[in-house]
């Protein structure tokens, strides 16, 4: 498991942040980064036009970045001018403080990538330059920032830094990418360095564990756009995730590089964050070999990775879930197929193939798709087909880049696109099912 399902009972008395309770989303897909939504009592039939909406909010700036839930706040992270800005609001949509994290990204795709990971009553955030903040979740105030380019010589990526940090207990987890460091952990009251790992250099490596692209020889592996997950096997903590061009983890205590496995693609693009799948992870990318499933394992000291299969499933930045069995997500090449991939064998058991490619969650026996051309729609996974539940329009004309993931707390559905954010009910007492 990711991480432990049971909620602190501490609440906050005089904040509207408050400690975390089962309803909120505070970080990047959702309380154990699954993309899996625990919450019962949704709509499993939309009516005609959709569900209702109870509010929009607007000039939250250019971007991707989907939103958080915390208490009684939202926060998310825009593009405005020069600068980019992260917005609390209310649970009504208004506006309660605005922040600023360093520079906006001009190009390509101009838009602020990541989201805000929150942990005890502060908000982290990494913008597509290296600039990571802390700052305070009821007031905006910052507390320290690092460039982690900088402090660790790596790089800024062709599209732009775009990971949604991992908080783990007392550290703030990184992906570096550079060559004083991989992955770094930085306390998450001071900033300081905790540990950093050994940088990813090309070569091949005599070491089992250890499976690298050759060439070209001892260049440094940078970070790619994918988010970390973290893990326990065989008793180990650990924390994976994807460079430019492999799949890799690290011991999350100490930062030591356990394994790695080559991942290649013809533009060297990884965005998709890996998948826990019982003892296994799933990785997958465009442009490349496909979806593989890894076995992690434990034999004392070290750790031994089993290929068990893979898929033609090559989601982007749209992510999988992983629910009953079942690996769900929409391919990327075929532009508009959405697959349902049995977890065992790799073998596809269905499709669909009349709605854009885009981005998913999961919550009570309902895939809630949001295609990158703005149609969203409402899926029930069946034995043997996807099942459409209810589809509208987010966006009255036809979009190519609606590309911000959805999300779920306490019977709310959050969407967005650009610089708005669009709020619906899909509590089942919300509307009279048709």
């Amino acid at each position: 498991m990711i991480f432990p399902k049971w909620i602190c009972p501490l609440v906050l008395l005089l904040s509207p942040v408050a400690e975390l309770f089962a309803a909120d989303w505070p970080q990047w897909r959702g309380p154990r980064r699954d993309g899996v939504c625990d919450e019962t009592g949704l709509l499993q039939q939309w009516p005609e036009g959709g569900p209702p909406l109870v509010w929009t909010s607007t000039n939250l700036g250019r971007g991707y970045s989907a939103p958080i839930v915390v208490g009684q706040r939202i926060f998310l992270a825009g593009d405005v001018g020069e600068e980019l800005h992260l917005f609390a609001l209310d649970l009504e949509g208004k506006p309660v403080w605005q922040a600023k994290n360093g520079r906006s990204w001009k190009s390509p795709y101009p838009g602020a990538r990541a989201s805000c990971t929150y942990s005890e009553g502060r908000l982290y955030h990494l913008n597509a330059h290296g600039r990571l903040a802390c700052l305070d979740a009821d007031t905006g105030q910052e507390f320290w920032s690092v460039n982690v380019v900088e402090r660790f010589d790596g790089k800024v990526i062709h599209w732009g830094l775009s990971e949604n940090l991992l908080v783990d207990g007392p550290r703030v987890i990184v992906t570096a990418g550079g060559s004083k460091g991989l992955m770094a952990a930085l306390d998450k009251k001071t900033g300081e360095t905790v540990w950093a790992s050994d940088p990813l250099r090309l070569g091949e490596s005599r070491l089992p564990a250890h499976e690298r692209l050759s060439e070209p020889f001892g260049e440094v592996d940078n970070a790619s756009y994918a988010s970390p997950i973290l893990v326990t096997v065989g008793g180990r903590r650990q924390i994976v995730n994807c460079s430019l061009r492999h799949v890799f983890g690290v011991d999350a205590d100490t930062g030591q590089l356990l394994w790695t496995r080559p991942m290649r693609t013809r533009y060297s693009v990884i965005a998709m964050t890996p998948v826990l799948v019982g003892d296994s992870i799933f990785v997958t990318a465009p442009h490349g070999e496909g979806g593989r499933l890894y076995r992690l394992r434990a034999n004392g000291p070290r750790l031994e990775l089993e290929s068990l299969w893979s898929t033609q499933l090559d989601a982007c930045q749209g992510g999988i879930v992983y629910v009953d069995g079942a690996l769900y997500g929409a391919m990327y090449d075929k532009a508009r197929t959405w697959l349902s991939v049995d977890a065992r064998t790799g073998t596809t058991r269905y499709q669909l193939n009349d709605f854009a490619k885009g981005s998913m969650l999961y919550a009570d026996k309902r895939l809630y798709c949001l295609s990158e051309q703005g149609e969203v729609a409402l899926l029930e996974p069946r034995a043997d087909r996807f099942e459409v539940k209810g589809r509208f329009k987010l966006v009255p004309e036809r979009k190519s880049d609606v590309w911000t993931h959805p999300v779920i707390s306490n019977g709310r559905l959050y969407l967005r696109y650009n610089e708005t954010l669009f709020c619906y009910d899909v509590r089942k007492s919300a509307s009279v099912t048709p």
